[in-house]
C-alpha cells in the first residue's frame, strides 16, 4: 500500500514538474485501478474473496488490506448472534397440543460453508431451528401425570437441562453443514395450547389436591396409631374394639377435614 502511494506521488510530481502529460495520466490511472483493491476488516468480521467465481480465501484478522482489485469481496460477520424463534404449535409425545419456541445463540465458524454450501445461512438458521424444536417437542411429554400410568424420566417442563442439551445437539447437527457453531440453545417459551390450557390447569390442580390429600391421610393414620398406642401403654383407659373404631373415626374426621371441626362435649357417661 505504501509502495503504491509512493509511486503515485512520485509520478504526479515528476509529471507536473517536467510537464509530462502521459506520466500524469498513468499515475492517475494507476490510482484509479488500485484504489478498489483496498478494504477494511473490522473486529469479528471477515471478507470472503472470489476471483471470477473461484474461492481465493477468507481474511479474518481485522486491519486495512489491499488485494487484487478484481477480487469480489463478501462480508460475513463472525460475531455471536441471538435468535428467538416464533412460537409454534406442535403435539408433544402424548399428543397434547403445546406452544413452544427456542432461543439460539450462534456464530459462523466456517465462512466457506456459510457462503457457498447454503443459499442464505441466516435464513437457514431460522428454518432449521423451527424444524429442530418441532422434532424435540414430539420426543418428550409436556409433563408427568400420575394417572397416565407411565412415569417419563424427561419432560419438557421439568427437565430443563436435559431438554436444552438435546436441542443443542440436534441444532448442531443440522447447522454444521452451513458452518454454524451453536453456542447455546434452550426453550424460550413453553405452554399448553389455548384450547386445552384450562383443562390441563384443572388437571394439574386435581393432581396437586390428590397428592396433598394422600400426605394428609398418611399423617392422620400415623397420629391415630400413636394415640392408641400411647393410651394403651400408659393405661389411661381401656377401650374395646367398638370404642376404638369410634375413636379412630372421630380422629380421622378431625385430622382430615378441610374446615375446623366443632367438638361436642359429652358430660355424661360413655354410653350417653
Amino acid at each position: 500500500m505504501a509502495f503504491l502511494i509512493i509511486i503515485f506521488l512520485a509520478g504526479m510530481f515528476t509529471g507536473i514538474f517536467n510537464k509530462i502529460v502521459w506520466l500524469i495520466f498513468m499515475s492517475i490511472l494507476l490510482i484509479i485501478i488500485t484504489v478498489p483493491g483496498f478494504f477494511l476488516v473490522n473486529p469479528n468480521t471477515s471478507k470472503v474473496l472470489l476471483l471470477f467465481g473461484k474461492y481465493i480465501g477468507t481474511v479474518k484478522e481485522n486491519g486495512f488490506y489491499w488485494a487484487n482489485p478484481l477480487y469480489k469481496k463478501r462480508d460475513i460477520s463472525l460475531r455471536a448472534s441471538n435468535f428467538d424463534s416464533e412460537r409454534v404449535k406442535v403435539n408433544d409425545k402424548l399428543g397434547n397440543p403445546i406452544m413452544i419456541s427456542t432461543i439460539l445463540v450462534w456464530k459462523v465458524k466456517d465462512t466457506f460453508k456459510a457462503a457457498f454450501d447454503v443459499d442464505n445461512y441466516e435464513n437457514f438458521v431460522r428454518v432449521q431451528s423451527d424444524a429442530a424444536v418441532r422434532k424435540l417437542a414430539s420426543l418428550y411429554p409436556y409433563d408427568n401425570f400420575e394417572d397416565d400410568g407411565e412415569d417419563e424420566e424427561i419432560t419438557l417442563r421439568a427437565s430443563v437441562n436435559e431438554v436444552s442439551e438435546a436441542l443443542e445437539k440436534e441444532l448442531s447437527e443440522r447447522l454444521d453443514m452451513a458452518g454454524i457453531e451453536v453456542l447455546e440453545a434452550r426453550i424460550g417459551y413453553l405452554a399448553y395450547a389455548q384450547e386445552i390450557a384450562n383443562a390441563m390447569l384443572k388437571r394439574q390442580q386435581a393432581t396437586a389436591i390428590i397428592a396433598a390429600r394422600h400426605k394428609i391421610v398418611e399423617g392422620a393414620v400415623s397420629m391415630v396409631e400413636m394415640a392408641l398406642d400411647k393410651l394403651s401403654k400408659n393405661n389411661v383407659i381401656e377401650l374395646d374394639e367398638e370404642r376404638k373404631a369410634a375413636m379412630v373415626s372421630n380422629l380421622m374426621v378431625v385430622l382430615c377435614s378441610d374446615k375446623d371441626t366443632t367438638p361436642i362435649v359429652n358430660t355424661g357417661t360413655l354410653n350417653h
